[in-house]
């Protein structure tokens, strides 16, 4: 007999083979799962089955091996296929293990009941308050305010992505870490609560001018919570069952202390050192260093960068008057009433100095000592409101209108400083969510606007003040927007109740504390207009009718108080009064609507009883 052309011993010559079984060094045999062809019973694990063929192929001789070689091969494939088969069972490699749970060689679908089960047996442990060190201060965190908790699929799908190679998958393990989830605002809202005033806010960079002299605000850090850091830190903490600190991070702006010392003496300081020329095709201004100083701001970011720029608004509000010879103020196109309907007035178009040309030239000529001149171009200017936006308005009928008259004629100052209130606000348009402030349109109200000094209440009193009576147009002009259905921002009634207004429905002003202001809540621009007579002022709201009617309603006058008497000192400044009753009452604003009331408002106001006043010594009792 032969094999591959050699020539085989006989049968009766063959040589016997002892076989000796071995196991792996230091290990206790395993069992496992019989494969296919095994039903019957356990077997030896893999790799005793490879050393078992290894040993009976290095005890028989040299031209026996090859005799045994086909069966052996054989075998050493198949203890392969079953291995592999036995090594990458399941979605999670062999040898995982989460939170000390078995993982490996099960499904995905295996593996997250088991992690669960896992996560049932540690639930009082996981549910436990956290003690959480923040700073000097210790609290006590329960898991579930601020959402921690353990992604279970998140974790398997880390576990099914663990890497293992195939050995690893067959005789190695490996631990992987739960994924672990927590509300990153309720952490923070948490953790700053028990941060308190321990921690210190950011002191910005600043450079900032005392007339025309910089000076320096140095940047200081922050001490506050690392969100990531406090994160892990939590997460951690909680995993091991241990108390958590929390680490507190000093947090710097980004502009440093000499980088402020530099943009000093490299620009603050040299841009006030001299005047700027601005030069345009119309001619040239002096920029003076107040006017500079005025202009250039140093913005600062969140991450504290301190930025240089030219603040053109507040360097035109600085400059005044000067740059009105090289520019032509663009005009809004306006509404009159003529002949009881709205006309338009035309806008115009103005010419004025290029603004983001001239900051970024300003900006580049004030480190210059020499060479300090900016030429300007003017470029057209748009007014804000065009005939074409005006039309868009919907301005086109009376809404409402108010009446109140006043004594003295129109040479008395109190009706004087009426007329002057109703001039300046005559033709205002007040757009589409736009609201309207009476002390932010006129400003403070002061002789050089034509305003003089009548009686007003100060104090419980009636005194001279620059304006008196310019409440009795506040109330005219409130009237009118009360009754156009506009809402009521800020007003505040008289003290004492006068008869020329309607109880409750009045608003007095004062500058700066009291105003009077009013929102258009409509989707129609809103037009003021403005009347008098010789004894009546009038105020008009043309728009679009909104609603079909606004009505007052009263309730009774309450808690009557009569006036006591009070005698003044004898002077110029004393101001004599007739005395009125107090009382306490409500007023309701009705607005209807297609037949229906759909807004009922309450306006509730208690007068004072105003003393009568009068200008003599007291008499004896």
């Amino acid at each position: 007999m032969t094999l591959y052309g050699e020539k085989l011993p006989p049968a009766d010559d063959r040589p016997t083979v002892q076989v000796t079984a071995v196991s792996w060094p230091d290990e206790e045999p395993a069992t496992v799962a019989p494969p296919p062809d095994r039903p019957d019973g356990p077997t030896r694990p893999w790799r005793q089955r490879l050393l078992l063929a290894a040993a009976v192929l290095a005890a028989v001789p040299r031209r026996q091996r090859l005799l045994l070689a086909g069966g052996v091969a054989a075998a050493v494939l198949a203890a392969f296929a079953g291995a592999g088969a036995y090594a990458y069972a399941g979605d999670v490699p062999r040898g995982t293990t989460v939170l000390g749970a078995e993982l490996g060689g099960r499904s995905r679908t295996d593996a997250a009941h088991a992690l669960r089960a896992e996560l049932d047996r540690r639930s009082a442990a996981l549910n436990a308050p956290i003690a959480v060190n923040v700073g000097e201060k210790r609290v006590e965190v329960q898991p579930a305010d601020i959402g921690l908790a353990i992604d279970v699929d998140a974790t398997v799908a880390a576990a099914a992505a663990a890497a293992a190679n195939p050995v690893s998958r067959l005789v190695g393990s490996r631990t992987v870490d739960p994924v672990v989830t927590v509300d990153a605002k309720r952490l923070d809202a948490t953790l700053s609560k028990a941060l308190g005033d321990q921690g210190r806010e950011m002191t910005m960079p600043r450079i900032i001018f005392t007339g025309t002299t910089p000076k320096p605000v140095y940047p200081k850090p922050a001490l506050t919570l690392e969100p990531t850091s406090a994160a892990d830190a939590v997460k951690t903490g909680w995993l091991a069952g241990e108390p958590v600190t929390v680490p507190l991070a000093e947090k710097w702006p980004t502009t440093t202390r000499a980088e402020v010392d530099r943009l000093i003496a490299e620009l603050a300081k040299p841009a006030v050192a001299a005047p700027v020329t601005l030069s345009t095709e119309q001619g040239s201004v002096t920029i003076p260093p107040a006017a500079i100083a005025s202009g250039l701001r140093f913005s600062v970011d969140e991450a504290g960068t301190l930025t240089p720029r030219v603040d053109v608004k507040r360097l035109r509000a600085a400059l005044g008057d000067r740059l009105a010879k090289l520019e032509v103020e663009p005009k809004n196109a306006g509404l009159t009433i003529t002949g009881g309907k709205p006309k338009v007035v035309p806008g115009r178009v103005g010419k004025q100095v290029d603004a983001t040309a001239l900051g970024r030239d300003l900006l580049a000529v004030l480190p210059k000592a020499d060479g300090r001149t900016v030429t300007a171009t003017l470029k057209p200017a748009e007014p804000e409101l065009t005939e074409a936006k005006l039309a868009e308005l919907g301005i086109n009928e009376r809404v409402s209108t108010f009446t109140t008259r006043f004594t003295g004629g129109l040479s008395s100052p109190r009706s004087q400083n009426i007329v002057q209130a109703a001039k300046d606000v005559d033709g205002t348009i007040v757009k589409p969510g736009e609201t309207f402030s009476l002390n932010g349109h006129t400003g403070e109200r002061s002789y050089d606007q034509g305003y003089q000094d009548a009686p007003t209440i100060v104090n419980g009193k009636l005194v001279p003040g620059v304006g008196g009576g310019v409440s009795q147009f506040t109330t005219t002009l409130f009237n009118a927007t009360y009754y156009a259905g506009l809402e009521d921002v800020q007003h505040k009634p008289h003290s004492f109740y006068f008869s020329r207004y309607p109880s409750v429905i009045e608003s007095t002003i004062y500058w700066p504390q009291l105003d009077f202001k009013f929102r258009n809540n409509t989707p129609y621009g809103v037009l003021i207009d403005t009347s008098y007579t010789s004894s009546t002022i009038t105020v008009s709201i043309w728009s679009t009718k909104v609603y079909d009617s606004v009505k007052t309603e009263y309730g009774p006058r309450r808690d009557i108080t009569q006036p006591t008497t009070v005698y003044l000192e004898p002077g110029p400044k004393c101001i004599t009064a007739e005395g009125s009753v107090g009382f306490a009452q409500d007023a309701y604003r009705v607005i209807t609507k297609g037949g229906k009331v759909i807004k009922r408002e309450k306006f509730s106001w208690r007068y004072d009883p105003e003393p009568r006043f009068v200008c003599a010594p007291k008499p004896d009792a």
